[in-house]
């Protein structure tokens, strides 16, 4: 039976078990005949813990480092009241008996609360609509961003004082990171024990988080597994150079070197359409097929972009068909129905 790898010097972080995981690995063998190879897997982090999606990994360290540090309240960001990341930020912070600030870049709803939205109004969780004020500018880097959101987090009122923890919009730290390089470390365990070789892993790449995770992981474990982060907003400047930053960065958290250069990541920006948030005909297109072929729900933010680009790179014959390929299903079913105008037509 072969050996579950390990990530060197992990056990030093405490974790908080959030429920969920390990998440299935499961073939899309339809999917992979229509589009004529290569062999389609999907890892299903869409049924992780605090709701599903991918925030759960990094949550796990972040929230046990804001209970090591006696937090009462946590504050993160995010540019949409549908966000994941706030619901599952959310999720979490009332599970711990911690209150959830949530601040969000864009202007309140002008419709009924649907979605995450309504989940983080069941939550009771404080929900601050700023609009203009410090949303995404895509002349901006992202570490640029998280420094703006740290400084708005030390002088807007309702975000400062004792006894509370900022995270960074998207987990975008190293160690939140850590969740994703752990997952690397699963899907190797669970790859080897299927017995195929791991060649790739696409997933939806907003802020790049989960992307960084599991490019450190990788290399942490000296695996060849490729990375494939597909953007799927356009938020930031630079982005791929950033998702390398913080896989390095990650890299000597745990105390490993780190070596990784923009080459060792497969980016695409190519697949965002008209901006973040607004779904595409390719995305619309990726979210059915995968439905009526794997009985596999996605949403068009994240999941459908992704999915469109992974598509498109078949197609143009970028995989060998003998490649097992996994497509990391990074959640967000409760924003479907924001969007089922889209979904209807």
């Amino acid at each position: 039976m072969p050996m579950t790898p390990t990530l060197p010097n992990l056990e030093r972080f405490p974790r908080l078990r959030l429920g969920g995981l390990p998440t299935d690995l499961e073939p899309m063998p339809r999917l992979s005949a229509n589009l004529g190879g290569p062999r389609l897997w999907v890892k299903r982090d869409d049924l992780a813990g605090l709701g599903g999606g991918n925030k759960a990994r990094p949550l796990e360290y972040l929230m046990a480092d804001a209970q090591a540090r006696g937090a009462r309240r946590v504050v993160t960001f995010a540019g949409s009241g549908q966000s994941n990341h706030l619901r599952a930020t959310a999720m979490a912070a009332r599970r711990l008996g911690i209150e959830p600030i949530l601040v969000v870049f864009d202007a309140p709803p002008a419709e009924a609360v649907q979605g995450n939205a309504l989940i983080t109004r069941v939550l009771d969780a404080r929900v601050l609509y700023l609009g203009w004020l410090g949303k995404a500018d895509p002349n901006r880097t992202i570490e640029a961003s998280i420094r703006l959101m740290a400084m708005l987090a030390t002088t807007y009122p309702p975000l400062t004082g004792r006894h509370r923890y900022v995270i960074p919009v998207g987990c975008f730290s190293p160690l939140g990171a850590l969740g994703y390089a752990a997952a690397a470390a699963e899907l190797t365990a669970q790859a080897d024990t299927l017995g195929i070789a791991l060649d790739y892993v696409v997933t939806a790449a907003g802020t790049g988080a989960t992307a960084a995770g599991l490019l450190a992981g990788f290399r942490a474990l000296g695996r060849p597994t490729r990375v494939i982060a597909i953007d799927v907003g356009r938020l930031w400047k630079n982005l791929a150079a950033s998702i390398v930053g913080l896989a390095n960065r990650t890299l000597r958290l745990l105390d490993l070197p780190a070596p990784l250069t923009l080459s060792d990541l497969g980016f695409y920006a190519n697949f965002v359409g008209t901006g973040y948030g607004e779904p595409t005909r390719a995305g619309l297109d990726a979210l059915r097929q995968a439905a009526r072929t794997e009985g596999l729900m996605l949403e068009p933010v994240y999941t459908a972009k992704a999915l469109a680009g992974l598509v498109a790179l078949c197609r143009a014959g970028h995989f060998q068909p003998s490649h097992n390929i996994v497509f990391l299903h990074t959640g967000g079913a409760p924003a479907l129905y924001a969007y089922r105008d889209f979904l209807q037509s």
